[in-house]
């Protein structure tokens, strides 16, 4: 009768059990596979931050103009309004430089969002890290 009890498990099958040293060895490779690939998406979440910050910058450079364009029709208004006695050209001016304000306002508001430290952090990077760190201590408390 052949003996069949060290044939299971050859050829990389997982019925074999393995010892401690291989364990370790296996958790220690998954878990330098799984530093490179949390270090990857850091670095990749970091550049589509640093991106939106400089579309922030974009929309701040953008209120800036705007607010000069306003600031010269708001002077503009109050010339008009000092140069003549009738209302309706003043009031038009007041009205585009009311918009304007409101507009560059608004731009201003979008491009101080975008560049809060909040924003440029690699949260979803730093979510996936505590769930694989729980997920480990997890797997170590059950054994």
């Amino acid at each position: 009768m052949a003996d069949f009890s060290n044939e299971t498990g050859r050829n990389g099958d997982s019925a074999r059990p393995q010892g401690p040293a291989s364990l370790a060895s296996e958790a220690l490779r998954l878990s330098g596979d799984l530093v490179r690939k949390e270090i990857a998406l850091a670095k990749a979440e970091v550049g589509q931050n640093l991106q939106r910050a400089g579309v922030g910058v974009g929309f701040i450079a953008a209120a800036a103009v705007i607010a000069i364009v306003t600031i010269n029709v708001l002077v503009a208004a109050l010339v008009a309004a000092l140069a003549e006695t009738d209302l309706g050209p003043i009031w038009s001016a007041v009205i585009v430089g009311v918009v304007l304000a409101v507009l560059a306002y608004i731009l201003l508001r979008k491009g101080m969002s975008d560049l809060k430290p909040e924003a440029l952090m690699p949260s979803r990077t730093v979510q996936n890290v505590q769930r694989d760190a729980q997920t480990i201590k997890g797997a170590y408390n059950d054994k």
